[in-house]
């Protein structure tokens, strides 16, 4: 017997292998299936997809025997990977010089082996997809260039796996960076939102106990401390109430009726200066009503703030789509330019128009209604004009 030579470059060959994290996993049935197919096109007893370790053949799929490893020494896949051609082929394995008092002759009278060896796209062979019978035989070509093909396909299974566990890693990294973020922004607004609460409350006492006191100047300058704290209260409210947007997500769905929930939503925000449309007895069945409320306090409130006309006008239209609910709102406020409607979306993003009380918004709330429409599964765009108005259509998937 001839035991297997190692290849030039087996250090590299090994190292690549183990990038795949295949060796010692359990059976997967998309290359179990490569294994049955490929023993009923050969029509052999045995068939494996084997993994060339360092001193072990590991069979990531073995259909037609019981055990899923064997000394690398002794195995036929040694010889497969050093083979130059794209099959090799040992038809009678008693009449070669090889493979004289193999045990797997000996033991198991292996007697026909033909291999395939898998080549990923660096050029490594990691292992090969053989097949074996008790008898000596030969292949047909079609039998050859479906053993070729296979082992093509097994190489991009190997690959898709690889980039599969990789994005999942990916996924995981970002969440766990997620909740990171999530809990460091919760703790600094925390910590911000008292001894912010104490400069505005100590700043208004100021200017109502000493106002007779204060020159011009000093009324100015607590008038910007009081502005800036204000501006910085609504962005660390808004910070929080993006990052609890995945809390809403998690509260249970239930059925929805839009007159009384709009009802809800005019009591909070709409004054007498407003006139409010909204669809009556529409009933959305098995939706996520915080969630749902919260985009459309975040979207009519931006209408109403960033609207200076005396009488302000905000209309909702609903549509039942097949797999989505269909929302319109449209007002007649100041309307965004086209060249940033693209950006509104992102976080910290403004258009740099300050709203009716003068107030130039923090960038949060938009990014926190596309941030929820997008874990509902919908989607959401923006139509608009200079001073025309504009309307946002959002869909929530059903």
């Amino acid at each position: 017997m001839k035991c297997p030579k190692l290849p030039p470059n087996e250090a590299s060959r090994i190292a690549e292998l183990k990038k795949y994290n295949l060796l010692d996993t359990l059976s997967e049935d998309d290359f179990d299936n490569i294994t049955k197919l490929i023993a009923a096109v050969c029509e052999v007893p045995v068939a494996l997809i084997t993994l060339l370790d360092t001193d072990r053949t590991f069979f990531k799929s073995h259909y037609g025997i019981d055990f899923n490893q064997s000394p690398r020494n002794t195995s036929f896949c040694g010889h497969a990977i050093l083979h130059d051609g794209d099959v090799f082929i040992v038809e009678n394995s008693k009449e070669d010089i090889r493979f004289y008092d193999n045990p797997l002759i000996e033991n198991s009278n292996v007697q026909f082996y033909a291999g395939a060896p898998l080549v990923n796209h660096k050029g490594f062979k990691l292992g090969t997809l053989c097949v074996f019978d008790f008898k000596p035989r030969k292949l047909t070509e079609i039998q050859i260039t479906s053993l070729k093909a296979l082992a093509k396909q097994v190489v991009n299974l190997i690959e898709l796996r690889k980039k599969n566990k990789q994005l999942e890693d990916y996924q995981n990294e970002l969440y766990n960076r997620n909740n990171r973020l999530s809990s460091f922004a919760h703790v600094v607004s925390h910590d911000l939102k008292s001894p912010l609460a104490n400069i505005i409350s100590l700043t208004q006492i100021l200017k109502e106990a000493e106002k007779s006191n204060l020159s011009n100047d000093s009324k100015i300058y607590l008038e910007y401390i009081e502005e800036s704290s204000l501006t910085l209260r609504n962005y660390i409210n808004g910070i929080l109430q993006f990052y609890k947007a995945d809390e809403l997500l998690a509260t249970q769905k239930e059925d929805v009726d839009l007159s009384i929930l709009f009802e809800e939503i005019k009591e909070i925000l709409i004054t007498d200066d407003t006139v409010f449309k909204y669809p009556n007895n529409c009933k959305l069945k098995n939706v996520n009503k915080a969630a749902l409320t919260q985009i459309f306090m975040n979207l009519i409130d931006n209408s109403l703030k960033y609207n200076l006309n005396e009488k302000r006008y905000i209309a909702i239209d609903y549509k039942q789509l097949d797999e989505f609910h269909k929302f319109e709102i449209k007002d007649n406020g100041m309307g965004i330019d086209l060249g940033v409607q693209e950006e509104i979306f992102s976080l910290f993003k403004t258009n740099g128009i300050k709203d009716r009380n003068g107030k130039e918004g923090t960038g949060i709330g938009l990014a926190t209604v596309k941030s929820l429409v997008s874990k509902l599964g919908g989607s959401i765009s923006l139509d608009s004009e200079l001073g025309k108005g504009s309307t946002f259509t959002f869909t929530v998937q059903k």
